[in-house]
């Protein structure tokens, strides 16, 4: 057998080898879940907080948190990021409770208490289930689904599937599958991955406003993933960008509480364009520069 067979098999061995093991451990690589002992107390300094268990028809168990307002005005059902559990993630709703809203935090299976086998489709039913429970106690008029890199694309399903008030997301991705591909570009991501969460095909069913939260400086999830997603409903689409902000320390910022206040707090208005340039085009040519 001629020498550069043998190289090209052997290369062949090690490209199907590399596929295998993506394939096998992509679980692993994709999330960090923090797991929690079924008798573990949520504690939360000046938030009321009360634990709830939703079963599912194949036997999994999800594990909640429903952080309370004085006065709720509606409800923030916040999907949150891959890593951790909500024991971590809780800290996060004093952003909305201290505006009126309740706030809702699931743990994926196998996350903090929610048991299960984790696959995209069983966490997308998952996350309807719980959304159907919110919508027997409230009007999905007064529902905010918030989407947090990870939970972005579960949030952006949701929202193209029910009605809420609105959709905000912070630092989303276009697809996981885009997100792999910038780290693996040469190979056959779709054939392999088992979370391809395709963002974008999700939004072109939203008929909600949304709101996409994104830092400049996210080397995780560029910027420029919530620049291609915002084209897609962009007569319904507002992106806010975080000048400096990564992909971990938005929360940092003051421009962006400055943002969410604005979202969460201000209500639809409809812009009089009568008598504006919004029809006039400008001339091409370079002498009327």
């Amino acid at each position: 057998m001629p020498v550069w067979v043998q190289i090209l098999l052997f290369l062949g061995l090690v490209y199907l080898l590399i596929s295998i093991l993506i394939f096998i451990l992509q679980d692993y690589l994709m999330f960090k879940p923090e797991k929690l002992p079924a008798d573990f107390q949520f504690y939360y300094e000046n938030q009321e907080t009360e634990e709830y268990n939703v079963e599912t028809r194949d036997g999994a168990v999800i594990n909640g948190l429903r952080f309370k307002a004085r006065e709720p005005k509606g409800v923030v059902f916040y999907l949150k990021g891959n890593s951790k559990s909500i024991k971590g993630w809780g800290k996060f709703a004093v952003d909305f409770t201290r505006h009126g809203y309740d706030v809702l935090m699931v743990d994926y299976r196998g996350f903090g208490k929610s048991t299960g086998r984790r696959t995209q489709k069983a966490i997308k039913r998952d996350m309807q289930i719980v959304y159907d429970k919110i919508r027997e106690k409230v009007d999905e008029k007064y529902i905010i689904l918030y989407g947090r890199s990870l939970g972005s694309g579960f949030a952006a399903k949701l929202a193209s599937m029910n009605n809420p008030r609105m959709l905000i997301l912070d630092a989303p991705y276009y697809s996981l599958r885009h997100v792999a591909k910038k780290y693996i570009p040469f190979m056959p991501l779709s054939l392999l991955i088992k979370f391809p969460m395709p963002t974008y095909k999700w939004l072109k069913y939203v008929q909600c406003p949304i709101h996409i939260i994104h830092g400049t400086d996210d080397h995780l999830i560029p910027y420029k993933s919530s620049l291609k997603l915002s084209k897609i409903k962009p007569k319904q689409t507002t992106l806010y960008t975080v000048i400096g902000g990564g992909h971990k320390n938005l929360n940092t910022f003051e421009s962006y509480h400055k943002m969410l206040e604005d979202i969460i707090t201000s209500k639809p208005v409809r812009i009089n364009l009568e008598g504006s340039s919004i029809h006039v085009h400008q001339n091409n040519s370079k002498r009327h520069a």
